[in-house]
Formats: structure tokens, sequence, C-alpha cells
């Protein structure tokens, strides 16, 4: 580490919310700011070619290799935890699915006691930083830093599954962020002429050049530093040597719904009981932390098909490959442009949800998992995911020893609820693939299997098939004082101590109907303006007795 070792404000994770947090905390020249990221620059390839994804996952450069533990729900399966290691985080090997959600997600946060993150409140925030293909409009802005563009590869496979689920009775829709998201329609992503656009490129990028703001990679936080209550600083290590970095007016946890708990915990704020069977002295009792995990489980019903291109044979034919790689090189145009998942839409699984409880995610293609090769056969994947689970899992240290990853336990499909949802997601998936639209392509069903007909054996089947779609959240969750398990509040301060804030998608009371990157973004942009507000009121009574 270079320069000086104090700072205004210590941010620490580069990833979608630290990003932003940076552009906006050094916008002011008098502000210090230090960003902290314990992975590497994003000047690697394949975090720009949008189907770099493919690569990414599962490589130690890009990826922090998290594990579940052994998941009950999931007949005792162990899961890969993709989380970005890298300048931008998750956004810069993510699905580039813009999505905000529902109306409905925020005014139940704002129901909760959550002042000022209704609906109302938070659209504005989601406008005023997006550069978007359509336009400034009544929902969204132009001239922003988060470019918002279509996809730019079109697959008749996807364009006769809209009419499937038109027959089946899905309205057709143009845009899913006005607030309702019903309907189908192909995602928004968060591209820029074909290539992926990160919150690094988009938010960090401008800010680097700016005198007050110092940017550390390969520095891994391993606690935050005290003086009673109040956050001081932080320690981190990198390249073998230990550092310490003081805060004068704020740190500021942006490391995930996985990562900023667990620096909590090796800090001292936590479940006393869980800290001090690791040896760590507790700074402040907050049974919160590491509580309320909720992730979108997704279910990967697979279907062989006949008769249509799909991405499986293009991917196996090395002259298919070849002309891959000239169409972008060329016109920025075609597979290698592809988010994982290209066509959305969004539904009930039953009469008794008020709004969408259901995401598709549907792809020409198909594979047991990411990082794998796909499938030798033409296959399209109809990936079905729970909006608002039930379930509620944990992120808790395993040690000391800040290396060590914590135990990630999602608890998926272990609430009745979450159970017969999964049940009915499978029954819709089938009877869209049933619609005659798609019958000319002779869909068989692939995984989980068609001679699963009961609703144990379909759940059985969910059990198998089931996977996070990475969208953790709600660890350090937003609420009041009167909450017991809260660990913020409002304003994103830390309950009980002084100078530190959480602001990242761990704040989440309740996830939000759909992908979370851009949520993240909204809460960072939040967060950053609460920041300035107060340093704001705290300058204010200097400047009168002066």
């Amino acid at each position: 580490m270079s320069g000086s070792n104090t700072v205004d404000y210590i941010i620490v994770g580069a990833g979608s919310a630290g990003c932003v947090l940076a552009n906006r905390l050094s916008r002011d020249p008098q502000n210090q700011v230090c960003l902290l990221e314990a992975g590497g620059k994003d000047n690697w390839i394949w975090f720009h070619i949008p189907v770099g994804y493919l690569f990414a996952i599962g490589n130690p450069r890009a990826d922090w290799l998290f594990k579940t533990e052994a998941e009950e729900g999931l007949n005792g399966r162990v899961l890969n935890y993709p989380r970005g290691k890298v300048l931008g985080g998750s956004s810069a090997i993510n699905a580039m699915i813009y999505m905000r959600g529902q109306r409905e997600d925020y005014d139940n946060w704002r129901q909760l006691g959550l002042e000022g993150w209704g609906w109302d409140d938070v659209k504005p925030i989601f406008r005023q930083h997006l550069d978007h293909y359509l336009g400034d409009g009544e929902h969204h802005g132009a001239g922003g830093e988060w470019r918002v563009e279509a996809p730019r590869v079109r697959w008749e496979l996807l364009d006769t599954f809209i009419e499937a689920a038109v027959e089946a009775g899905l309205p057709r829709v143009s845009d899913f962020n006005t607030g309702s998201n019903e309907g189908i329609s192909y995602f928004h992503v968060n591209q820029k002429n074909g290539r992926r656009w990160s919150a690094a490129r988009g938010f960090l990028r401008p800010a680097l050049s700016r005198a007050n703001l110092k940017v550390e990679t390969h520095a891994h936080a391993t606690r935050i530093l005290f003086d009673g209550k109040r956050a001081t600083g932080v320690e981190f290590l990198q390249n073998g040597t230990l550092h310490r970095i003081t805060a004068r007016k704020e740190v500021i946890l942006s490391a995930g719904a996985v990562v900023s708990p667990q620096l909590l915990q090796l800090s001292g704020i936590g479940d006393a009981a869980l800290l001090q069977q690791h040896g760590i002295d507790v700074v402040h009792h907050l049974p919160g932390v590491g509580e309320n995990l909720q992730d979108h489980l997704q279910l990967r019903p697979i279907y062989r098909v006949q008769g249509v291109r799909t991405l499986n044979e293009d991917y196996r034919s090395l002259f298919k490959k070849g002309r891959m790689a000239v169409e972008y090189a060329l016109f920025r145009r075609g597979p290698l442009t592809m988010a994982p998942s290209q066509l959305g839409a969004f539904t009930r699984s039953s009469p008794d949800y008020a709004t969408p409880n259901l995401q598709f995610h549907i792809q020409p293609l198909s594979l047991d998992k990411f990082g794998e090769d796909p499938h030798p056969f033409p296959a399209f994947t109809a990936s079905v995911c729970n909006l608002r689970p039930a379930s509620r899992g944990t992120v808790r240290i395993r040690s000391h020893n800040a290396s060590d990853p914590p135990a990630i336990r999602p608890n998926y499909l272990s609430a009745e609820e979450d159970q017969r949802v999964a049940v009915d997601a499978l029954r819709i998936v089938r009877h869209i693939v049933s619609m005659p639209a798609l019958q000319k392509y002779h869909p068989e069903e692939y995984k989980p299997g068609a001679h699963l007909t009961t609703d144990e054996e379909l759940l059985h089947g969910a059990r198998d098939i089931g996977t996070t779609i990475f969208h953790p959240v709600g660890t350090a969750k937003m609420g009041r004082d009167s909450d017991p398990m809260a660990v913020t509040d409002a304003r994103l301060r830390v309950h009980g101590i002084e100078g530190l804030r959480v602001i990242d998608a761990s704040v989440m009371p309740a996830i939000t109907s759909g992908n979370t990157n851009s949520p993240t973004l909204m809460i960072a942009e939040k967060g950053a303006a609460m920041i300035l507000e107060d340093q704001l009121r705290a300058q204010a009574p200097a400047a009168r007795s002066a």
C-alpha cells in the first residue's frame, strides 16, 4: 500500500455497490476515499465479452469459489456459490440482466418501518444513473453511468417459446421495469455496443483519475478496527503484508451478502455465542449478523428438441465457433453477446399470489452446471425460480481466520410453502412446453424427467435440479431498533456502532422479485446520498460556531 494511511472514508469491496460509492463519495475533492478490493483488476478479456461468464464462473481469477454446506433440501448436494473476485465484483461475471423487481417489493420494505424505501422513493434513484436505450421517459433515464441495451442476438426457438407462453395465458410485454413485471419478453441487458457493462466500467473507471480516490487491489480485509464502539479503520492483507488504514469519518462494508457478514463477525459484531466459540472478542452483540440469508433457487428443466438451432450444436462446431468470433469482432453481434438468459417471463404459481412469484430464464442451450460444456444434443433450458422464498439461511464464520471461507447454508426448500411452489413451477413449465407452438420441435423432457408425475416425485426432482441463481441477500438486513434481528437501520448504519455502515445486497430485509444487481446499485446510490447528507449535517454546527 502506498500513500497516506488515513482517509475520510474506507469502502471495503469494489463490487457493484462499492464502485458506486467510490464514485459518489469522491466527487467532492475534499473527501479522501480509499476503496479496498480483495480481487484484482478487470483486465482479462472474458470480463468484457458477454459470453465470458462461461469462463469466469469457477475460475479463481474471477470467482471466490465459495460452496454451500450440504443442503438437505437439495438431496444433500453441495452447490458452487459464485461471487465476483475482481473490480466490479459480481457485475463482472453475472447475467447482465437489468431488473428492478416489483413495486410491492419496496412498498413492503417501507411497511416494515423503513421510511424512504418505498417504490415512489426508489424509482427516481433507479432512473438517475441510467443510460437506457429507450431514452429518457417515465420509467427510464438517459445519460447516466449504467448502460442498458436490447439483446443483440435472436433465436427462432426463443421466439417460438414466446408464442407458446402466450398460448398458455401469459401476456406479451416490452419492459419488465415499470413496477410490474408480469408477462413474457426479452430481457434488457447491461451492455454497451455488445460488451459487458460492469459497475467498474460504468462507475469506477470515470473516477480513477481523481486524486482523492485511492483504489487498492489484492487487499483482503481481515477485520474492522474500533475505538470502543466506534469504527476507526480496517486491517487488510496485501501481498503478504498486513496493513492498517484509518477512517476519519466512516467505514463502509460493501463486500456483499457473504463477505460483509463474515467481516462483521470476524471483527466482533454478531451473535456473541458464535464469536466466543471462535475466540473473538465481542465488540457488540448483534444476533442478526449472517442470518436471514435469502436466495432465488432456480429449477432448471431441460428439454431436448429437433429441427431447430440451439447453442449446444454451435458450441461443438469449429466452423460455427469461428463464425461466431468473426461476427462478434466485426459487428459486436451474435452468440458471443449472449447473456446467460435472453428471454424472461414472470407469472404466478397459483391464484394465491397477488403478484408474480415466479421468474423464468429461457436459454437456447443446456448444460449440467455453469463451467461445463453444453450437452451434445440440441436442447433448451426453461429455468424457473421462486421470487419470494420463505426459506431462510445463514452465513457464519468457521474460525477467526479471515482466509477461511464462511459456512453458507441457504436452507433451500426448507419451508413447506417453497416446496409447494417448486412443484407448481415445474407443472407450469410443462404446461407451456405442451402448447401447440412448440410441438414442431418435438420437445422431450430430459430433466427432471417426464416419468415424474406425482407431487412427491416432482418435489424430489426439484431437489435434484435446483441450484442458486446467484442472488444472495439479507444477511445484514435493515430494520427498526425494535427488531432484534436487524443489523442496520434505514440509513444503513450498523445498530449500536458509530462510524460503520453496510451498503450492499445484504441490507435487503426481503429479496426483490427479480435479479438483484441493479437493486444493489440503487441501494448504493441511496446510501451514498445519505452519507453525504449526514456529512453536511455534521459540518453545519462547526461552520456556525466558526
